[in-house]
């Protein structure tokens, strides 16, 4: 019988941490920070390597992709733009000295100034960033190129950016057609391509338009789309995606042609992530916030995870073990996770620092880790092992 090397892949703003847990999800290690302390908005893996990466910055540090290839035990850095430091450090010999720093060759200087995903699809590496940025590397994240056709799409000056700027924070991929992509930007919605990244489409039209009426929030959906501040989306077998945006939660049968909200029977309209079950398509989690101008935090300060068995066409609170009063967290888009154990466990980490694990499906939750810097982005890393 084979066990699973389960890692929690957590990005933070101040540096990647790795949590460790045992066969039974019982026992918890943490290591880090890792990346210098960088804030890393994504860290992501490839189980089949065990090739971790974490993709972050800023305007201060720049752009990069941080590689790891010991599990987490060394990193490198790929660096596609200089900040503000570099500047500095280049002007004086003294800081540059104190800093331990050198030049570096930089591909992407004023175009992207921070990563916000990572994904292994087949067998490229993509890299979501902003503003609006998509690049690719065929060799692990050593080197890497610019997806121009979105990158550059020629509706780009028409996209708007969200609160966190115009960032592309999530990709999905289909494990069967390599050439089959989803992008999620903020605020200019969900795009795909089915040639590899030669074409892009917008794929934001609403097919149950009149269930949307009555919002006057500049972000709700309007004129039979979504609304195009998108916060997170994932698929399931058959190109069903699910997407958890600015003003609600909605289901598209068809990749992303047609979507049908699913926001009834949700406290609220508003958050960040949603999850899916890795083998029932039927099955996800989203965790509502209270409202996008009334603090951000769950409604009546009370935690759940909110959990659907029938595609969001019923919703059922769960809150076991989550904190039952004076909760104020926040959970951010790229901040929940699967693993693939039976039964399946559901991760989400918060803006305080906690980690919180379920090990039946959401039905129960315990506190795995705390007092780690702002989480960003919580990924599971699943290894065979004999």
């Amino acid at each position: 019988m084979m066990a699973s090397d389960l890692n929690l892949l957590v990005g933070t703003t101040k540096g990647a941490f790795i949590l460790t847990g045992d066969t039974a999800r019982q026992v918890w290690h943490v290591s880090g920070p890792h990346c210098d302390g960088w804030p890393i908005n994504h860290v992501n893996g490839d189980p089949a390597s065990g090739l971790i990466w974490a993709g972050g910055g800023n305007d201060f540090l720049g752009a990069g992709i941080w590689r790891s290839g010991d599990g987490g035990g060394t990193w490198t850095l790929s660096k596609l733009s200089k900040g503000e430091i570099d500047d500095w450090a280049a002007n004086d010999p003294e800081t540059a000295r104190f800093l331990n720093w050198e030049p570096i060759e930089t591909a992407f200087d004023g175009e992207v100034s921070a990563i916000w995903s990572v994904a292994k699809v087949h067998d490229t590496l993509y890299a979501g960033g902003k503003p609006g940025m998509l690049f690719s590397s065929t060799d692990d994240g050593a080197t890497w190129e610019k997806v121009g056709t979105l990158s550059d799409h020629p509706d780009k000056d028409q996209w708007n950016p969200g609160a966190a700027g115009l960032v592309l924070h999530t990709i999905v991929s289909d494990p069967d057609q390599p050439g089959k992509l989803w992008a999620g930007i903020s605020a200019a919605g969900v795009f795909a391509t089915e040639d590899g990244g030669q074409s892009w489409e917008r794929r934001n039209r609403l097919s149950n338009a009149e269930s949307c009426s009555g919002h006057n929030h500049p972000a709700a959906p309007h004129d039979g789309q979504t609304g195009l501040c998108v916060h997170n989306i994932v698929r399931a077998a058959g190109d069903v995606l699910y997407q958890q945006n600015h003003h609600g939660v909605f289901r598209s049968p068809d990749g992303g042609r047609n979507w049908h909200d699913i926001t009834a029977g949700l406290p609220s309209t508003f958050g960040f992530p949603i999850a899916l079950h890795p083998t029932d398509p039927h099955t996800i989690w989203v965790l509502p916030l209270n409202g996008d101008n009334e603090g951000r935090y769950p409604p009546e300060a009370r935690a759940a995870v909110w959990k659907s068995s029938d595609g969001g066409e019923s919703w059922q609170a769960k809150r076991h073990g989550l904190p039952g009063e004076n909760c104020f967290f926040t959970v951010l888009r790229q901040a929940m996770a699967t693993d693939r154990q039976s039964p399946t466990g559901v991760y989400f980490g918060t803006n305080t620092g906690s980690i919180f694990a379920s090990r039946d499906e959401g039905e129960t939750w315990g506190e795995i880790a705390s007092h780690l810097p702002t989480v960003l982005s919580v990924e599971v890393l699943e290894r065979a092992v004999e």
